[in-house]
């Protein structure tokens, strides 16, 4: 007999937010010549990340501690905020689970954005939780709109990702200070930073970490090159950070994970040369674009939003084409924002592949 699900499991379909570039290359059997998006940093890990996890691999029958010690101590150092108020978890993804495990009960209402990241949608719907969307406004998350909803709905958190996915559109620091001056005290603020490191240097607020009802994501995937490691942070105040030991897998990140993000963070001279990177690769984008006749929209990520000047059925004839020309892109799919595709800035010869590919595959889907 199979195991008997809440009805909650048994109302929610059997989904995996992204499908992701392996599942692609298994059904067409061949390898994508560049894989530009999935918003990984193509340029890879520190060469120290590398031989720091090289040295540690003969510990892997350890588990890693649990507690996460030393990189809680590395990140506070870092942002110069005390251990207590970090908490470290499997990945951005993960920790939005853990939010929602916190503090989403079944009936209670989440305030996003029509098309923003989908995944900590996934998780408050798993935990009984309705979504209430604000569509966008110019291709940026609508500030006004979304804090007026958390108001009108009595919302138990609002979601808002800055610099934003899937756009690459980003607020500044005031912008962002206001919006949270406006939202409701019992309104828990998650502020997804997923994409800090490539951002204008005016983008971020200053780190307030006694506002309780402020939560602040960040992750290694991106400017770090860690994707595969899954190491994301939470910054926030003490007493709620300390609620994350209540619900969290205590060994959820590895070893060899937590090896490599303290050795990541170590290394800014790296880090500093990827950002760099990414800028140039944007630049080429914003070119690439440009000479095929589209709009790009600017960016604060690793990733260029290009508006395919049709509609939604069109730029996914695009994805499709570029998709049989060995070329792994992805691209909004919400009203108003799906006429668009999303390409991450790969290494050179990847965007060579995009500059030869991307004419053509417009030329099919015409």
């Amino acid at each position: 007999m199979r195991p008997i699900l809440t009805p909650l499991a048994q109302s929610l379909p059997s989904t995996v937010p992204f499908t992701g570039p392996e599942a692609i290359e298994r059904r067409t059997g061949a390898p994508f010549r560049a894989r530009v998006g999935a918003n990984e940093s193509g340029f890879g890990p520190s060469p120290k990340v590398i031989a720091a996890i090289a040295g540690a691999a003969g510990e892997v029958w350890r588990y890693g501690d649990p507690e996460v010690h030393d990189l809680r101590a590395a990140l506070a150092a870092h942002l110069g905020i005390p251990p207590a108020n970090v908490a470290i978890g499997e990945g951005i993804d993960g920790l939005h689970c853990l939010i929602a495990r916190l503090i989403i009960e079944p009936g209670d209402v989440a305030v996003t954005s029509l098309g923003a990241y989908p995944t900590f949608n996934y998780h408050v719907a798993g935990f009984g939780g309705r979504i209430v969307a604000v569509p966008y406004a110019d291709n940026h998350e609508d500030l006004t709109a979304l804090a007026e909803a958390a108001r009108r709905e009595r919302a138990k958190v609002i979601y808002l990702s800055n610099p934003d996915n899937p756009m690459g559109t980003w607020w500044s620091a005031a912008d962002i200070e206001r919006f949270i001056a406006q939202v409701p005290d019992e309104t828990l603020i998650l502020l997804d930073e997923a994409y800090c490191e490539t951002a204008p240097p005016d983008t971020l607020p200053a780190l307030d970490i006694a506002r309780p009802n402020l939560i602040r994501t960040r992750t290694f995937s991106k400017a770090y090159g860690l994707a595969g490691m899954r190491v994301g942070y939470a910054i926030g105040e003490a007493g709620f950070i300390k609620a994350f030991d209540k619900v969290r897998n205590h060994f959820g990140v590895t070893r060899l994970s937590q090896v490599a993000a303290i050795a990541a963070l170590a290394d800014q001279e790296w880090l500093a040369s990827a950002v760099a990177k990414v800028a140039a690769g944007r630049d080429r984008l914003y070119a690439i674009a440009d000479d095929n006749g589209l709009a790009a929209i600017p960016s604060a990520t690793n990733f260029v939003a290009v508006d395919c000047g049709r509609d939604g059925d069109y730029a996914l004839r695009v994805l499709k084409a570029l998709e049989g020309r060995g070329v792994f892109v992805r691209k909004p799919m919400a009203p108003g924002l799906d006429r668009h595709i999303r390409i991450s800035v790969g290494r050179d010869e990847e965007m060579d592949v995009v500059a030869e590919e991307l004419p053509r595959a417009l030329k099919e889907a015409r």
